[in-house]
């Protein structure tokens, strides 16, 4: 299967139904009232983890995904049908963002989570709820508010509890389908890990997720090689397994090899090297190990080294019961956003702003904000009434005081959208 871990996606909760101008007219109630029903709820775009799922490959060729709108209001009180959710199953691990300002809407990276990330519209309400006492049948309905659009990016990272990491072909794969039920692809060619692999390995009576991870090259995290690809998939581990090729099976320096790979997890946004990290000496059936393992010990007396060959299975015991102890002491890595080193990001929904104004120079002011334009949207300004209440919602939005804040003088030109009125300074 193929493994896609990025896909950009345009979506749209659906609009609510429009209430409805309606009078009940029966035969023996000949003042029978307003009776416009209210309109249904626009449908929202939900995003929920569902752990059948590992890639994204099922959004790969969508690009659109739309909510269903709201059904209108009907006579008799009657409300119309609110829409559909779409909820989009997802793997756990996988991150929502906002592609116009990069902010992380939702991160899903526990089994049940989901999120709402488009609202849907509400439903406008009939006339029946504008009678008062001075108009008993209002001929006003109010228009269903629009579904919420964004356009988003899904990132998955994947979530597991041991990463490995080491230049290709060091043994990576081989260790996973030794220690677990995984079957990655095997060869003795450099890179033939080109996506992510998991694995659930079980030791004693408890069992953990192990990830064998791309090889690393020098210069990863500035994007070489694999880079960033790689790396962002390690984030969210708990405990790093570094398989060093104390062989030198491919002519490389072990030592050398692992400063590099420690610079790489070092100069990621995210200081990779802060977490619990062990050593596994791998391929020591070949000649020039012992005296490799010698010289790596020396150099890095404070690094915890297992020793063994995943080809023979010799060693892997004791490195899976360290695993399992580390793990059970180290809590989950919170995750920090790249533009925000070391300020922990917390993910919540949140509404937008109701409104913000600009001024714009020579007494004139704009006000913008979704909340104002579909309340302007649903002024009839034929309907003395229905301007009243408008005029009351900026005054309950306190836009008065906002835009004396920004320095609107009376008289001064304010425009919402196309509509442009003169600001009147009560005080």
């Amino acid at each position: 299967m193929q493994f896609i871990d990025k896909v950009k996606l345009h979506l749209k909760a659906g609009n609510g139904g429009n209430g409805i101008v309606a009078f009940r007219h029966e035969k023996y109630v000949p003042l029978g009232g307003p009776s416009g029903g209210d309109g249904g709820d626009g449908g929202s775009v939900i995003f929920k983890v569902d752990t059948n799922k590992s890639t994204l490959l099922d959004l790969r060729y969508t690009r659109i995904l739309k909510a269903e709108d709201g059904e209108n209001g009907k006579n008799k009180k009657m409300y119309g049908k609110s829409g559909e959710d779409i909820i989009i199953k997802v793997p756990l691990g996988t991150m929502i963002k906002d592609l116009n300002d990069e902010s992380l809407l939702a991160d899903l990276c526990h089994v049940g989570d989901e999120a709402v990330i488009c609202k849907g519209g509400k439903g406008g309400k009939g006339n029946r709820h504008f009678a008062t006492g001075r108009n008993s049948a209002p001929e006003y309905a109010q228009l269903g508010e629009s579904g919420e659009e964004k356009d988003v990016l899904i990132e998955l990272k994947l979530l597991a509890d041991v990463g490995l990491v080491g230049f290709p072909s060091v043994g990576k794969s081989t260790f996973l389908s030794v220690v677990s039920n995984a079957r990655p692809e095997i060869a003795d060619y450099h890179f033939t890990t080109l996506t992510p692999q998991l694995g659930l390995v079980k030791v004693a009576d408890q069992s953990f997720v192990l990830a064998d991870l791309p090889g690393l090259i020098e210069g990863a995290s500035e994007g070489r090689g694999l880079g960033l690809e790689f790396l962002k998939h390690i984030e969210r581990c708990r405990v790093i397994l570094h398989v060093v090729d104390m062989g030198s099976e491919e002519g490389r320096d072990p030592l050398n090899d692992y400063e590099i790979i420690m610079h790489e997890l070092a100069t990621y946004p995210v200081d990779l090297t802060s977490r619990p990290m062990i050593v596994f000496a791998n391929k020591m059936d070949l000649p020039a190990a012992e005296e490799n393992l010698k010289r790596f010990k020396k150099a890095y007396p404070e690094v915890e080294v297992f020793a063994g060959s995943t080809m023979i299975d010799e060693g892997l015991k004791a490195v899976l019961y360290r695993l399992k102890d580390l793990l059970a002491l180290t809590p989950s890595f919170a995750i920090y956003d790249k533009n925000k080193v070391g300020e922990k990001v917390i993910y919540t929904y949140e509404e937008n702003p109701d409104f913000r104004v600009i001024n714009e120079g020579n007494g004139v002011f704009r006000l913008e904000g979704e909340k104002l334009v579909r309340a302007l949207h649903n002024v009839d300004f034929d309907d003395e009434d229905s301007i009243k209440r408008f005029a009351h919602l900026l005054t309950k939005m306190k836009v008065d005081e906002a835009l004396k804040k920004k320095g609107c003088k009376d008289q001064d030109r304010v425009y919402i959208e196309d509509y442009g009125f003169d600001f009147i300074d009560k005080e």
